[in-house]
């Protein structure tokens, strides 16, 4: 699967430059914006949107997301490369909803370097983030693929049916790390999941069903795929947190033990407040429910998830429910090597070590 996103990294970074170019000016505002009423401050367009959204871009990411979505379209029989901008759609939103989530939790690195608010200031960085929450619907009606208007309006009506959703999942991630028990059910814990990440892999989903034209049991089929491994990856990318939190940088270099400094009421932690003792749990709560920690704090966190064999547990939940998103992957007719490279993606988001 590596290979496969190395190869198609390039063609959607193209694109997406092409749809948010790094330089801006008068003429792309009134192209993209329309004409306008006054006059555009290009300056101002520059280094409020285009700046802060490619110091974002440039520093990496793997864009599954739009990958996912080409393999799809690619494995219904169409060709991906006449609907590059739409598979753009999910990558554009998720790295708005990084930007947002990054001021939301307090983060203070992202991909190895400062979060964008503390770089570019939280007034401009909300503000880009916002901005690419609703880019996606100006190519929606911008019509590259010259779809028919039922499909336009299919796109529309899918894209605001889940970005809804995954406020309501980032909603329910706020309110449980500004409280110090940890009181949730597994099962909330994977609705929010569901919700937060699992809708952005359900727009790359839909997406490319909806594209080519798709019956509704295949498009279930389909969202039901990539929600499923959305949450798996969401769980392995908690795993690694943890597991890197003794390296330099941490997961992703989002910062050393990231998810015990902000608090996060991970699957790990659910597990190990159940598990424990009520003295080692209390301890676990204290812990994450602290303002700051120091690494010594955060290898305690970690020696209480290794005592109740919590990180065991929670790759075995991942691993369960990519073996799930397979189950739906095979109720859809695709061509072999796209479903092959969909079926390893699975294995790769629960089994990656960056």
């Amino acid at each position: 699967m590596r290979d496969v996103l190395a190869a198609w990294r390039p063609v959607i970074d193209e694109e997406i430059e092409r749809l948010l170019p790094r330089e801006t000016g008068a003429d792309y505002a009134t192209s993209f914006f329309g004409p306008p009423t006054y006059d555009y401050d290009a300056t101002a367009i520059q280094h409020a949107l285009s700046d802060p959204v490619w110091a974002l871009l440039d520093r990496g990411g793997k864009r599954w997301r739009a990958v996912v979505c080409c393999l799809l379209i690619e494995g219904f029989g169409a060709d991906p490369h006449e609907y590059l901008p739409y598979a753009c759609i999910p990558e554009i939103l998720h790295n708005g909803t990084i930007i947002v989530d990054d001021v939301e939790d307090g983060a203070t690195m992202r991909r190895g370097e400062s979060a964008l608010h503390h770089e570019f200031g939280t007034d401009v960085a909300l503000n880009a983030g916002n901005a690419m929450y609703f880019f996606p619907l100006k190519i929606v009606s911008r019509d590259p693929a010259d779809l028919a208007p039922d499909t336009r309006l299919a796109i529309y009506e899918m894209l605001m049916h889940e970005l809804n959703r995954t406020h309501l999942g980032q909603g329910m991630d706020i309110h449980w790390h500004n409280q110090q028990a940890i009181e949730i059910s597994e099962q909330q814990y994977l609705e929010m999941c569901a919700c937060k990440t699992g809708c952005l892999g359900r727009i790359v989903a839909r997406l490319a069903t909806i594209l080519t034209d798709q019956p509704e049991e295949v498009e279930h089929h389909a969202a039901r795929y990539a929600e499923l491994m959305s949450i798996a990856f969401q769980i392995g990318d908690d795993i690694l947190d943890v597991e890197t939190a003794t390296e330099a940088g941490g997961a992703f270099g989002k910062g050393i033990g990231n998810d015990v400094r902000e608090g996060k009421k991970t699957l790990m932690a659910i597990h190990a407040a159940r598990e424990a003792d009520p003295e080692r749990a209390a301890r676990l709560e204290e812990l994450l429910w602290a303002d700051e920690n120091s690494t010594e704090e955060i290898a305690e966190v970690i020696t209480i998830f290794e005592e109740t064999d919590s990180v065991a547990y929670a790759r075995e939940c991942a691993l369960d429910i990519a073996t799930e998103a397979r189950d739906h992957l095979a109720e859809l007719d695709l061509a072999d090597e796209p479903a092959e490279n969909l079926a390893d993606f699975t294995r790769f988001v629960v089994e990656r070590d960056v």
